[in-house]
């Protein structure tokens, strides 16, 4: 692979990255704005933006590819309605002061796809893999003993991307034009709500003259914009170094919460975050040898 183009991918992989890592920047802006509302526009912002960029980035064949499969706008309709659900605890966690649980959900994401492709997809675990979610598992059950509740911030988190992901693979639709359709199957939910909610926020006229107006404007492109870097970045690196570049984002939201936005984090916290560390430790080993062997 030339090494122009592995620049390129890793200066774009981290730019995704990057973006995603600072997310709560922007959700912290229009925090007066309900997680839910916030989320009904980022459903209609993104459906608009990303049909406009599908006008200029072509994707020659694609909708003909969907007309062909009908099943898969049943697919892209379960993965929109999971990715908004992901969208939405997010946002909540962010806005509540809960970014460490967010942070750790994407820790644990990776480890969370290797169990779904045991249970689900019939793959067999190599033996760092089984220590790696071994390690997870110890870090969640800690919570549990320590604060007597489930991380439900961390574990919805991780589990709705982890199906996002697992369902996705089912519809082979590219990212962009996945996006697109995911959301405009989402309009008549986004555009319901805003008619069943005349008193929101963003359903009084004089909303529309105020900043917080833009920032949920520009939840279109904000969404758009590390997704196209992420999949420029894939064509140029093996997705297995974006594997390793994932583990950005959340480190980004852990350093904005602690010195920040003034969360605390306790010891409890630290020792699970501790174990899923060591399990994302052994999980990259594990990844690093295979690639090395084949």
């Amino acid at each position: 692979m030339a090494t122009a183009n592995l620049r390129r991918g890793y200066l774009l992989g981290l730019i995704a990255y990057a973006i995603w890592g600072l997310f709560p920047l922007y959700f912290k802006a229009i925090q007066q704005v309900p997680a839910l509302e916030i989320i009904v526009h980022r459903a209609l912002w993104s459906a608009l933006f990303g049909a406009a960029l599908l006008l200029v980035w072509k994707h020659p064949g694609w909708w003909r590819e969907l007309r062909d499969n009908p099943r898969r706008f049943a697919v892209l309709a379960a993965s929109g309605l999971l990715i908004a659900s992901n969208w939405l605890v997010y946002v909540w966690a962010v806005n509540n002061g809960r970014m460490l649980e967010a942070s750790l959900g994407y820790y644990i994401n990776p480890l969370i796809n290797v169990l779904l492709g045991l249970l689900l997809l019939g793959e067999r675990l190599r033996r760092l893999q089984w220590l790696a979610v071994g390690l997870a598992a110890l870090g969640v059950a800690q919570q549990v003993w320590q604060v007597g509740s489930l991380p439900w911030v961390s574990l919805v988190l991780a589990l709705t991307f982890g199906f996002y992901g697992l369902i996705r693979k089912q519809a082979p639709v590219a990212a962009l034009p996945g996006l697109v359709v995911e959301t405009w199957l989402l309009l008549p939910l986004a555009v319901g709500w805003l008619l069943m909610h005349p008193a929101a926020m963003s359903s009084q006229a004089s909303f529309w003259s105020s900043s917080q107006a833009w920032w949920l404007v520009a939840a279109g492109p904000i969404t758009l914009v590390p997704l196209v870097c992420f999949n420029a970045a894939a064509r140029h690196l093996p997705y297995t170094t974006l594997g390793f570049l994932q583990y950005l984002a959340p480190t980004l939201v852990l350093l904005q919460a602690v010195f920040l936005f003034g969360e605390h984090f306790e010891p409890s916290k630290l020792l699970a975050f501790i174990c899923i560390w060591l399990g994302l430790l052994v999980y990259s080993i594990d990844a690093w040898l295979t690639l090395r062997r084949n």
